[in-house]
């Protein structure tokens, strides 16, 4: 998925089946109140604090995978578990408490980055995992489970953004960007002598290998991050890597991330990969040798989560139904996929094969409860909890489940999204609305809990969320639909959103907010520049407001393709760049505004560098043109907001400005009412 944020990687979805598992969401959780919550008893228990709310916390984070100890009998995440964040192993049965394995900080895969998820070594004698603590740069280290000791092996001084352990166990394949950018590298185990593979100015991302262990296979973008070449190439680099598989129109802004990891099949005879080519994501298969690629369960969902079964036999992989994420599990040589894991709400995610193939892990979590650690059986489908996320003591009822609504919007759209409904609205009382917008754009909306909006429904107001034209879920011409046209075309379906929450009659349809991080920021300055009088108070966090200007300040090379993706070359596209920029037209805006950013705390080597200018700039502007606003920044933060202390008091300060702007009891009469432009009058 694409999100604009300023944290540098470190280098960087069938129907339920008899074995289906439903998915049942935390006890005390609260069910939509159907078409009037007004009619809530006063006995609804008091609002949830923002401590509570956070504490349902998953021990899995990041999006780096479980991984299975060799001999199946544990299995291995990244996170924490009542004690340091670090690399903890727990029973694959269930039994007995989780493990501290490696408690040192910093672990890069705790920053969210691709590919580097600890890895056990095929034998079972190390775990491969990467972390800065031995300098600035990541390197990959191994632990030794026979002394609990580990030791650095890679000393390459750049930046490591994926691996892989051959079969055999003898070498770890990297890609690392040493040299001005991404290369594939293996390094021998446990010496460390390192050989370079490729080189040149086409990034050369997560390699795998055969199982042989003779050949790296890896992927190689062109210079758009569009197209992708599957490479092999000599372990030994003997000769000349040679063209495997060539992929077409598949956005990449993670640098390869999405795309993945090619996957050769236990007999070296196929290879697993994911593409775009149908329109939706999707696993495909080739043979390796070279020929047709086949489909392995086609679907107009988006699939992830792929991978081989040991004997090779099975493929298993997750599907994205409108925000609900399945476990399937088809034969490699088609038929019928499999609903292994069918929640009839949540999230399946991170699945991974048992060595012997009985058995695969995965997390799940959902809009109530946040995601733990299980195993499934292939054969019988039964499920067994491995973790335990939520805090017994919370009282029941705090926790809201949202409803799944569609509405329509313009140019022929239908707009999914999710409706939390108020708690503790008084008979005949009429909530405040807030529209809460993702980040990406090409982000999504799905069955996940979410802290901060729960803790605005506890506290009376009614929240959706929508999965805007510009989305990912909904196929690739879903994807492009706002391509060129940020914070005009897609505010027409938030526009939509706001008509759909003034129809629902516990909403009070004077008092609407808007508020989102990220692209969710850019899209709420746009939304009060481009729509004014639609909303009565916003909340743009670490939002960006004038395109040509971020140009100037910015430093990742993600962001610049997604641009240009997007909008086109700059400046060949600088028109297209400055209509997509609401800071140019703030002498529009009527609604109060708090702008928040965390304070940009740099990187040691540039001092004097100044903190991301955008929030404050457009601050600037309003104060200019004497528009009501607020402006705060988060001390020990990147321009985002991550910290948990922090988080706490944002959660605050959202609700008294909102609490300030909406709950205020003031009407406008018919005579002072603003009348929305669309972006078509402008």
């Amino acid at each position: 998925m694409r999100h604009l944020n300023t944290v540098r990687a470190a280098a960087g979805a069938a129907a339920a089946m008899a074995l289906g598992v439903v998915f049942v969401p935390v006890a005390g959780a609260q069910p939509s109140r159907h078409s009037n919550p007004a009619a809530a008893p006063a006995t609804d228990p008091a609002p949830l604090t923002a401590e509570q709310l956070l504490s349902i916390s998953s021990p899995v984070k990041g999006s780096d995978d479980p991984v299975w100890q060799p001999d199946g009998s544990h299995i291995a995440f990244l996170g924490s578990y009542g004690g340091p964040a670090g690399i903890w192993s727990i029973s694959a049965n269930g039994t007995g408490p989780p493990e501290s394995l490696v408690s040192e900080a910093p672990l890069v895969g705790l920053d969210y980055t691709a590919g580097q998820h600890p890895m056990w070594s095929p034998k079972g004698d190390y775990i491969a995992y990467v972390s800065t603590k031995g300098g600035d740069a990541p390197e990959i280290w191994i632990w030794s489970p026979k002394t609990h000791t580990d030791v650095q092996l890679t000393r390459l001084g750049g930046g490591i953004y994926s691996m892989n352990w051959a079969p055999d166990g003898a070498h770890i394949a990297l890609s690392d960007d040493r040299y001005g950018s991404q290369d594939v590298f293996t390094v021998a185990v446990p010496s460390g002598q390192v050989l370079r593979l490729t080189g040149g100015p086409r990034y050369a991302v997560f390699p795998a290998w055969t199982p042989d262990s003779k050949t790296v296979v890896y992927s190689r973008l062109d210079p758009r991050w569009v197209d992708h070449d599957v490479m092999a190439v000599p372990a030994d680099g003997s000769t000349q890597a040679r063209l495997v598989l060539a992929d077409k129109n598949f956005f990449d802004y993670r640098g390869g991330g999405s795309f993945g990891y090619p996957m050769v099949s236990p007999d070296g005879k196929q290879l697993l990969f994911r593409s775009q080519r149908s329109g939706w994501i999707n696993y495909w298969v080739v043979p390796f040798e070279g020929g047709t690629p086949r489909a392995v369960a086609a679907e107009t969902a988006e699939q992830s989560d792929g991978s081989w079964s040991p004997d090779g036999k099975s493929i298993a992989y997750v599907s994205n139904h409108n925000g609900t994420r399945v476990l399937n599990v088809v034969a490699a040589a088609g038929g019928a996929p499999r609903g292994l894991v069918v929640p009839a709400e949540g999230i399946v995610s991170k699945a991974a094969w048992s060595p012997d193939g009985t058995r695969i892990s995965y997390t799940m979590g959902s809009s109530t409860t946040a995601a733990d650690l299980y195993t499934v059986d292939v054969k019988s489908g039964k499920t067994t909890q491995l973790t335990t996320s939520t805090p017994p003591s919370l009282p029941p009822g705090g926790v809201v489940m949202p409803r799944k609504i569609t509405y329509p919007s313009a140019d022929g759209f239908t707009i999914s999204a999710y409706l939390y409904e108020p708690r503790g609205l008084k008979p005949g009382e009429k909530a405040p609305a807030i529209v809460w917008v993702h980040g990406g754009p090409t982000g999504q909306w799905v069955d996940s809990y979410q802290p901060q909006t729960q803790y605005l429904v506890n506290r009376g107001y009614a929240v959706l969320m929508p999965n805007i034209r510009g989305s990912a879920g909904y196929g690739l011409a879903f994807e492009d639909a706002n391509n060129g046209c940020w914070g005009h075309c897609d505010l027409k379906d938030v526009l939509a959103g706001v008509d759909y929450l003034k129809r629902q009659g516990y909403v009070n349809p004077e008092k609407i907010g808007i508020t989102g991080r990220s692209y969710g920021g850019c899209m709420t300055l746009s939304a009060i520049v481009n729509a004014p009088g639609v909303f009565q108070a916003a909340i743009p966090e670490s939002g960006y407001g004038d395109w040509e200007a971020f140009l100037q300040f910015n430093d990742e090379m993600q962001h610049d393709q997604l641009l240009a993706y997007e909008f086109g070359p700059y400046p060949e596209s600088a028109a297209v760049y400055r209509r997509n920029s609401p800071i140019h037209n703030v002498a529009r805006v009527t609604t109060p505004t708090l702008l928040l950013q965390g304070d940009g705390a740099t990187a040691p080597w540039r001092p004097a560098e100044m903190p991301v200018p955008a929030s404050i700039d457009f601050a600037r502007a309003l104060d200019q043109h004497y528009k009501l606003f607020r402006w705060k920044s988060y001390p020990g933060e990147t321009y985002y907001i991550e910290g948990h202390d922090n988080i706490v008091t944002k959660m605050g300060d959202m609700l008294a400005f909102f609490d300030q702007y909406l709950k205020d009891g003031l009407r406008t009469a018919p005579s002072a009412t603003v009348t929305a432009m669309t972006t078509s009058q402008q």
